[in-house]
C-alpha cells in the first residue's frame, strides 16, 4: 500500500487534486469530510464541542453552525487548539479504519489540510503539497467564497506559513495556472510516479535506474530532502534504528554529485539489520539483494568488520541508497569521517570532485553506474583512507554519538 499525504493552504486547489486522484483510482481519505462526520448530531464529537464551546455554536436544527464556530476559534489560537484536540483524534481514528479496509496494493491519498501543522509528514511515503501564491488564494476566497479580504487573510494566518508547508513537500503541484494545467500535472504525477511507486512497494523492489553516471552541481535542497527521508526511516523501525545520517556527495556543499541521496542507518548488529528489512521495505526502502560487504581499507582489513546491508528507494522520482551498518563499525566510522573531511577540507573536496569527473567521463555511455563505482574504489582505499585518517588525527575528529540519535548531514559514500 502506498500512502500519500495531500495538503495545501486554504484555496490552493487541494480538493481539485484529491478529486482527480480519486478519479484515477486512488482510495481517498478526506479529513475535512471525516471532520464533518465526527461532529454530526448524536456523535460524541459534537457533544464534546458543545460542552467546551457552549450551545450557541449549534444551529436551529441541532447541527454544528460552522461559520459561528469558525468566528469563535479562528481569531484565538488557544481556542483553536482546544477544538483541534477534540476533533483531530476522532478524525485519525476514522481515517485509520478506512485505510485498513483498502486493498493491499492501493494508492491511499489522505487529504489533510493541517498535515504539516499536526506533524504527520513522516507517516507517508510521499507528501504532496498543492501550492499557489497568497494573493491568488485571497482572490479566490473573495471571489468564490464571499469572504472579505481580511477574513481570507485571517484564515490563511491560522494555517502553517507557505514556506513551512513547502519545506515538508516531496512533490509540489503549482496551481497558479488554469484548472486544466493542474489536472495535467496530477495525471503526470499519477502515471510517472505514484503508480510505479505503489507497484514497487508491493513487490519490495527498488525502482530501476538506467544509464551511466551523470554529475550535477550541488543542490542545496538535497539536505532538506534527506531530512524528510531520514524521518521516515526512523519512524519505520524506532526500536532498532540507532541513528540516521545524511552521507554521500549530496551532503557536501559545493561538491558535484549524482542525484542520488545516500543515507546511513546505524543498528546494534546485523541481526537487527535483517530484522528491520521488511519494515524498511514497507516504508518505501526495499533491500537491494546481494550487497553484504563494504570494501575494507588497509587500516581495517578484516572483511567481517565491514558487513552491511543496502536498501534503495522504491520511488522512481527520488533515487536513494540506505547503507545499513553497525554503529561504531569501521564502515560506519569511515562514512561519517569521509563526509566531515570533505566538508572541512577544500583541497580534499576538489581532489575528490576531479576524480569523480574523470571516472564519470570514462563511463558516460554505460548502461549503469556500477563501473563508475568500481573504478573509484582505488581512490577511496589508496588515497582517501590514509589522508582522511591523518586529518581525523590532526583535527581531533570524533564520530557523532549514535546514542543521541545522530541526524547530521555531511557526506560519505560513493555518490
Amino acid at each position: 500500500m502506498l500512502k500519500i499525504g495531500l495538503t495545501g493552504g486554504i484555496a490552493s486547489g487541494k480538493s481539485m487534486v484529491a478529486s482527480r486522484l480519486q478519479e484515477l483510482g486512488a482510495v481517498l481519505v478526506d479529513a475535512d469530510a471525516i471532520a464533518r462526520d465526527v461532529v454530526e448530531p448524536g456523535t460524541p464529537g459534537l457533544a464534546a464541542v458543545v460542552q467546551t464551546f457552549g450551545p450557541d455554536i449549534l444551529g436551529a436544527d441541532g447541527r454544528l453552525d460552522r461559520p459561528r464556530l469558525g468566528a469563535v476559534v479562528f481569531g484565538d489560537q488557544e481556542r483553536r487548539a482546544v477544538l483541534n484536540g477534540i476533533v483531530h483524534p476522532l478524525v485519525r481514528q476514522q481515517a485509520a479504519a478506512v485505510i485498513a479496509a483498502a486493498p493491499a496494493d492501493a494508492v491511499v491519498v489522505q487529504d489533510i489540510p493541517l498535515l504539516v501543522e499536526t506533524g504527520q509528514e513522516s507517516s507517508f511515503h510521499l507528501v504532496v503539497v498543492v501550492d499557489a501564491a497568497g494573493d491568488v488564494r485571497v482572490r479566490r476566497m473573495v471571489e468564490h467564497r464571499n469572504m472579505t479580504e481580511e477574513e481570507a487573510r485571517s484564515r490563511m494566518a491560522a494555517q502553517a506559513a507557505r514556506d513551512v508547508r513547502l519545506a515538508a513537500a516531496d512533490v509540489v503541484l503549482d496551481n497558479s495556472g488554469t484548472p486544466e494545467d493542474l489536472r495535467l500535472a496530477v495525471d503526470r504525477l499519477w502515471e510517472d510516479r505514484l503508480v510505479p511507486f505503489a507497484r514497487n512497494v508491493s513487490k519490495a523492489a527498488v525502482a530501476p535506474r538506467h544509464g551511466g553516471p551523470v554529475l550535477a552541481a550541488h543542490d542545496p535542497d538535497w539536505r532538506r530532502q534527506a531530512s524528510l527521508l531520514m524521518a521516515r526511516l526512523r519512524a519505520a523501525a524506532p526500536d532498532d534504528v540507532l541513528a540516521v545520517d545524511h552521507i554521500g556527495s549530496t551532503a557536501v556543499p559545493g561538491l558535484s554529485a549524482k542525484n542520488v541521496i545516500d543515507l546511513q542507518l546505524a543498528v546494534k548488529d546485523m541481526d537487527a539489520a535483517d530484522r528491520i528489512a521488511p519494515l524498511l521495505g514497507d516504508a518505501g526502502f526495499p533491500v537491494w539483494p546481494g550487497v553484504l560487504l563494504d570494501s575494507p581499507t588497509s587500516q581495517h582489513s578484516d572483511p567481517a568488520a565491514w558487513s552491511k546491508r543496502l536498501h534503495g528507494s522504491a520511488d522512481p522520482g527520488r533515487p536513494v541508497n540506505v547503507h545499513v551498518r553497525v554503529a561504531d563499525s569501521p564502515g560506519w566510522r569511515f562514512a561519517l569521517c569521509f563526509r566531515d573531511w570533505l566538508t572541512a577540507d577544500q583541497a580534499a573536496r576538489d581532489a575528490y570532485g576531479a576524480e569523480k569527473h574523470r571516472v564519470a567521463a570514462l563511463h558516460a555511455s554505460d548502461s549503469s553506474t556500477s563501473g563508475y563505482a568500481a573504478d573509484k574504489e582505488p581512490w577511496f582505499t589508496e588515497t582517501a583512507g590514509p589522508e582522511m585518517e591523518r586529518w581525523a588525527e590532526s583535527s581531533g575528529w570524533r564520530p557523532p554519538s549514535w546514542e543521541s540519535g545522530s541526524t547530521s548531514g555531511g557526506t560519505s559514500g560513493t555518490a
